[in-house]
């Protein structure tokens, strides 16, 4: 098992739900954990929180990740001591609204795209070429069933955690070669704030997604985040696609009646 202790781990998205997760079990490993999100308040209450359980330190970096030349600039220009990334977690994305493709709204499709390609280009794009010239380091993109199964209406969504797929699977072929190593998790149903984010604040309907059945938790995914970036440094666990037991497909889910 490999140690995380005094890496430099950045997780995007690190204000809430998995992000937060993510960042939590890497921290009380002893990660220097950066929390990036684009909720200053959220992260300064996720910092006082981590601190509270973990002696470990925190850097709080503000972004967004659609915004390409904010990413350029912040993660250029961080402290010394956190220059070095050793573990990315790719993990800000979402989801928005639940339409067929010919109804769709194009600012819903501009945002998942932004938000779940673009940005996690921007990021990588950012980080990977120090861990290269370091000859160390890791990317681990959050990508969803929805990447290797569509559903109705989930159409756009669903096109863009394939992109991540895709990307991911790229990345590493195009890193053979050097020591770096790339996963992508992909779960399906998570309780987190995703659905709600979906359904634009909608609680009723958001909660009807886990309705009758339990889903995973962000603490599961992050489990499986902490799995794969401690492998010995010659296993690479390029993809692991993880489902609540209720769940065996994007579309079969077994809910109590």
């Amino acid at each position: 098992m490999l140690s995380v202790k005094n890496l430099v781990v950045l997780v995007t998205g690190a204000s809430s739900g998995i992000g937060l997760a993510c960042a939590r079990i890497f921290a009380q490993a002893g990660a220097k954990v950066i929390l990036s999100a684009r909720r200053l308040e959220r992260l300064d209450a996720l910092a006082q929180e981590l601190k509270k359980e973990s002696n470990t330190d925190l850097y709080m970096l503000p972004m967004d990740v659609t915004d390409r030349l904010q990413v350029e600039s912040q993660l250029n220009s961080l402290p010394e001591d956190w220059f070095k990334i050793d573990i990315l977690i790719n993990n800000a994305g979402l989801s928005r609204g639940l339409d067929k493709l010919y109804e769709g709204d194009i600012q819903d499709w501009e945002e998942m795209i932004d938000t779940n390609i673009k940005g996690l280009l921007y990021v990588t794009r950012s980080v990977v070429p120090g861990m290269v010239k370091r000859g160390r380091g890791h990317v681990i993109n959050i990508g969803s069933l929805a990447g290797h199964q569509t559903y109705p209406k989930g159409n756009v969504y669903c096109g863009t955690k394939v992109a991540v797929r895709a990307i991911s699977e790229g990345l590493k072929q195009d890193l053979l070669g050097t020591p770096l190593r790339v996963t992508s998790v992909d779960p399906g149903l998570v309780e987190t704030e995703f659905s709600k984010v979906r359904f634009r604040g909608d609680e009723d309907r958001a909660q009807g997604v886990y309705q009758g059945l339990t889903p995973l938790t962000p603490e599961d995914v992050a489990d499986t985040v902490f799995y794969c970036a401690t492998r010995p440094p010659h296993v690479n666990i390029n993809e692991v696609l993880m489902m609540p037991t209720d769940q065996s497909g994007s579309t079969l889910v077994y809910r109590q009646p």
